[in-house]
Order: structure tokens, then C-alpha cells, then sequence
């Protein structure tokens, strides 16, 4: 069902169904709050009006709007891992026994409780698991992986690239799709 919104930044309408991509339909005033809040998300609701040609009642009602249908999941400071200590990213592909939904679901929250993995999906091809492990040096590395790692449930083997220099990170989510 695509989902409609009036201009006034009301809505009436379900929310999307997760993942369906055909429920994607914001107006271009949306697809404007998006980027501008992506760009800068400490924006004042009233700076943010003026810069995507609203005033500010409709774009509050906008924003809170996307805020309640999950197009925006959250707000957080962006703080360079290196000027804080934490100099190796690692890429971890980590291969599990697929003994079964339970297992998974376990592996699966015990490596979200790591605050160490900054980042982890399923993937395709050899491995279950791509893990993004952050840590201060390569020793510090070494014994995360050996005594937290390959000791998770249904673990049967871990394979570990280093990023030797960051080129783009934390990016900004391409709209140019959405303005069609």
C-alpha cells in the first residue's frame, strides 16, 4: 500500500509494510528533510524550515511524521574512532554452525551485546556473518577475537581483514531515487 501524505504534514494513513519498497512516498518536502537533517541533524526546527521553504508548524509535524513511520531512526554525534583510541577497524568474516533458528538467534544476540562489533550483517557466499570490530591496537584485537569471538555459541571459525585507511565512511544515504 503506498503510503500518502497531505501537504499540511498530517497524516491518515497506515505505515508502509517493512521492506516494500513500492511504499516509499514522501514528497519533496520530505525528501528535503531528510537531506537537510542528514547533512546536519542539530538543525533548530525553525532553521530547518527555512531551508526546505516550509514554516516551521508543518515542518515540525513533518519530521515528527517521519520519525513515528521509521524513515528517521534516531539522532547521534559522529566521533572519530581514532581521536578517542580506538586506531584498528577490523573486518571479520565469522563463519557459524547452522545447527538451527535458536542457535542463530542466540550467536545473533550475543553479538549485539559486543560493543566492540560496530556493525554486522548476513551475508552471501562463504561465511554467515560480516563483522566491523573497532579496538585500540592489534594486540587488543588479537585477544578480543580469541577469547570473546571464537567462543561465541556456534562459532566454527573467524577470518579477519584490517582496513589500512579509511576512504569514505558514515555517509550520508542517497534520496536522488526518491524525487522521481
Amino acid at each position: 500500500m503506498a503510503l500518502k501524505k497531505p501537504l499540511s504534514g498530517k497524516t491518515s494513513s497506515p505505515p508502509p509494510e517493512p521492506g516494500d519498497a513500492d511504499s516509499v512516498d514522501l514528497d519533496r518536502y520530505d525528501i528535503a528533510i531528510l537531506h537537510e537533517l542528514q547533512r546536519d541533524a542539530r538543525l533548530s526546527n525553525t532553521e530547518l524550515a527555512q531551508r526546505i521553504g516550509l514554516s516551521a508548524a508543518p515542518t515540525w509535524r513533518r519530521v515528527r511524521w517521519l520519525e513515528a513511520q521509521g524513515y528517521i531512526t534516531g539522532y547521534r554525534a559522529e566521533i572519530d574512532r581514532r581521536r578517542i583510541g580506538l586506531g584498528v577497524l577490523a573486518f571479520v568474516r565469522l563463519d557459524a554452525e547452522r545447527s538451527g533458528g535458536e542457535a542463530m538467534r542466540e550467536l545473533e544476540a550475543q553479538i549485539r551485546a559486543l560493543p566492540e562489533v560496530i556493525a554486522c550483517h548476513y551475508i552471501s557466499g562463504a561465511g554467515t556473518f560480516e563483522l566491523q570490530v573497532i579496538a585500540t591496537d592489534l594486540d587488543a584485537y588479537s585477544r578480543f577475537s580469541v577469547e570473546t569471538l571464537l567462543n561465541l555459541p556456534n562459532v566454527k571459525d573467524i577470518h579477519t581483514s584490517f582496513s589500512l585507511g579509511e576512504v569514505k565512511a558514515g555517509a550520508a544515504l542517497p534520496l536522488t531515487h526518491l524525487g522521481r
